[in-house]
């Protein structure tokens, strides 16, 4: 559970970042908004794997 909270802190602080990029074009917040997506991809693994693990425990 502490990787999913982590997920909701990554994704709350890229949104200004998102907004950023995208309505400004700033090109700095881009490169934080793709640090911020590889965050997650990373954290969604390890939340994967977690669900796997105690999954396949309670088997």
């Amino acid at each position: 559970m502490v990787n999913f909270e982590k997920v909701k802190e990554v994704i709350a602080a890229a949104e200004a970042d998102a907004a950023s990029f995208y309505e400004k074009g700033n090109k700095a917040a881009g490169t934080r908004l793709r640090n911020a997506m590889q965050q997650l991809k990373v954290l969604a693994t390890d939340i994967r794997k977690e669900v796997t693990e105690k999954k396949n425990a309670a088997a």
